[in-house]
């Protein structure tokens, strides 16, 4: 199975990294977020369950430390010439078989950077890390730095996220026509799901939201399902994935009577989800952005129902979800760049009249106005 980006596209994007830590003074870089390995050599796998090291040093040479179910996975899935396995024992420490690697490729006395904030770095595995290199080489945070350069995307990186949005498209189109009275929320997911897979897309990096009545005012995922009534509120929060590559969209559906105050809810969120998204562009940073949500929503009289973020980036992420760096909140100084992409979500929860109302979808930053990469209608849903 060939690799999802070519052999000089990951060259590219190591020279680049290698530039950064060159810039920040470090001789290597101690990689544990999946996603960083998985833009840096193709590395697939949810093997960073436990502990596995990518160490990137300055000249772009590359040693993966890992367990024996995941050599196979990486010789598949990655370019990366050098595997060593750490092997499970009672006594086990892979963080000192990560110093011998290290000892090995002369980093000791160097000035390493750590990826700290990883889900595939505990807090446990953080602290025999740094036991296991104190006094061998000085560990510096660098979470982000990997991040940063993920955030700007290649051509072949849009021409997922768009394949993405498709996916999203077919997710939202099955979801609507299971959506009646009675429907059993189960198969609403089911029909979701199928339309991911059967078009060549992947499992999402966390599940997808479904909530009903009073749990339409949820933005997190429950266990437990209900059959939808005659009079009643579906709200959906989703993502098409293709390559680990998502865009998320959001929606709420009413069934039956859609009371007045609903309808202004969905008016208000529409005009601030497009007014987010004129913000989304060159000039402006992502704090603008959620400052034009905000203020639409406000002006609307809906402070008190909406909430302190209204999205994030998307891209390429792993379980446990697939929110990106950064988020989108007031006085966020990162700057807007094309090649960009951002799942915008508008969520007004009336926790005082029991109604919900989302609307939300992901959009690529371009030279001028933002591509949408869903190309279903903005319209409100009643059944």
């Amino acid at each position: 199975m060939p690799l999802h980006f070519d052999a000089q596209e990951f060259a590219d994007r190591r020279a680049r990294t290698c530039h950064e830590m060159v810039a920040a003074g470090l001789d290597g870089l101690l990689v544990f977020r999946q996603e960083s390995m998985y833009w840096l050599t193709g590395y697939d796998t949810f093997g960073y369950v436990y502990f596995q090291c990518l160490v990137l040093g300055a000249d772009g040479t590359t040693t993966l430390l890992t367990r024996a179910p995941d050599l196979r996975q990486a010789q598949q899935t990655s370019d990366i010439p050098d595997i060593r396995i750490w092997v499970d024992l009672p006594d086990a420490n892979p963080a000192l078989d990560l110093r011998g690697i290290l000892q090995e490729r002369g980093f000791e006395g160097a000035r390493l950077g750590v990826e700290y904030e990883a889900y595939g770095l505990t807090a446990a595995s953080g602290k025999r890390l740094e036991a296991a290199l104190d006094g061998f080489a000085s560990l510096v945070d660098a979470s982000l730095l990997v991040s940063r350069l993920r955030l700007v995307k290649s051509d072949a990186e849009m021409a997922y996220l768009r394949r993405a949005g498709q996916l999203a498209d077919a997710a939202l189109a099955a979801a609507e026509r299971l959506t009646r009275p009675g429907t059993y929320e189960g198969d609403i997911l089911a029909g979701m799901h199928e339309a991911i897979y059967r078009g060549g897309g992947d499992d999402p990096a966390n599940e997808f939201v479904i909530g009903s009545g009073p749990q339409a005012l949820l933005c997190r995922y429950q266990s437990g399902r209900r059959h939808l009534d005659p009079n009643d509120q579906l709200t959906l929060e989703w993502a098409g994935v293709y390559r680990h590559y998502h865009a998320a969209m959001m929606r709420t559906l009413v069934l039956g009577r859609c009371p007045d105050t609903q309808r202004e809810m969905h008016e208000a969120a529409r005009d601030a989800l497009l007014a987010v998204e004129d913000k989304l562009r060159p000039g402006h940073t992502v704090g603008e952005a959620f400052d034009a949500h905000a203020q639409t929503l406000d002006r609307a009289g809906y402070r008190h129902a909406r909430l302190n973020a209204c999205g994030y980036a998307m891209g390429t992420t792993f379980a446990p979800n697939w929110m990106d760096w950064p988020m989108l909140y007031h006085r966020n100084p990162v700057e807007l760049h094309p090649g960009m992409a951002f799942f915008v979500h508008i969520i007004i929860f009336d926790s005082e009249a029991g109604l919900a109302m989302t609307l939300g979808r992901s959009s690529l930053v371009r030279d001028g106005a933002c591509e949408p990469l869903s190309q279903a209608p903005l319209d409100l849903y009643v059944h």
